[in-house]
């Protein structure tokens, strides 16, 4: 009887052992983006932005300045916690695309479906945010990743070898296009026309959420967005 137990634990062990290693395996495989840029010149996209005033969005979480200048938004870097200008509507499933370009470079990003969350020291916001990395990461490459700002780090850094055309994607110079796909729980992101990102969100933790566009905090920074504009699906 002894000897059955033991049989039946060493069994038993062996099979926690080998589901736990299908299961890392299965957390190292990355879903790839093959598809291509939605169409963005439908007439069905709405501008997010008038390039007169910041109606339609507000500042949250830091302190950081967000102007119109030349019909285009501007945010710059200063001393204090990221700052995000955000859209007051809250959106679910849709199609968001913008350019922007660094004037001083600096980290920015794309919230999409981010929410706040109340703490006794300020407003936070929490959610996924489609990375534009700063130069400071020395060439990494991982614009158009999609990161859980404030809630977890990376969920799709672009680390595939799939990935390497993304180090020569940025022309810092001018414009650069955004492009990010939600629906349901799929996440698919293109900078430049390029695909990036294809993130599951499994849980369905962010099922809506507002449109942010962040300047990080740090030493410098001057960010421009112009063509903001959403087609919701």
């Amino acid at each position: 009887m002894i000897k059955n137990k033991l049989v039946l634990i060493a069994v038993l062990v062996f099979t926690l052992n080998v589901i736990a290693q299908d299961n890392t395996q299965i957390k190292k495989v990355q879903l790839l983006n093959n598809d291509k840029e939605p169409q963005l010149n439908s007439g069905e996209f709405i501008a997010l932005f008038n390039g007169k005033n910041l109606d339609g969005w507000e500042s949250k979480q830091g302190t950081m300045k967000f102007e119109v200048k030349n019909s285009e938004i501007v945010g710059t870097c200063s001393e204090g916690p990221s700052t995000f200008l955000c859209t007051e509507k809250e959106y679910v499933d849709f199609i968001f695309t913008c350019e922007t370009k660094w004037e001083v470079d600096g980290n920015t990003g794309v919230q999409v479906r981010s929410i706040i969350q109340k703490d006794s020291n300020r407003n936070t916001v929490i959610g996924p945010q489609v990375e534009m990395e700063d130069l400071a990461k020395k060439g990494r490459g991982w614009s158009g990743g999609i990161y859980g700002q404030n809630c977890g780090g990376w969920f799709y850094p672009l680390k595939a070898p799939e990935h390497e055309i993304h180090k020569n994607v940025i022309d810092r110079s001018t414009w650069n296009r955004v492009t990010v796909k939600v629906k349901g729980n799929v996440f698919k992101t293109w900078i430049n026309g390029v695909p990036a990102a294809h993130w599951i969100d499994k849980n369905n933790e962010y099922p809506k959420g507002f449109i942010g566009l962040q300047v990080h905090g740090g030493k410098q920074g001057v960010i421009h967005w112009r063509n903001l504009k959403i087609k919701e699906l």
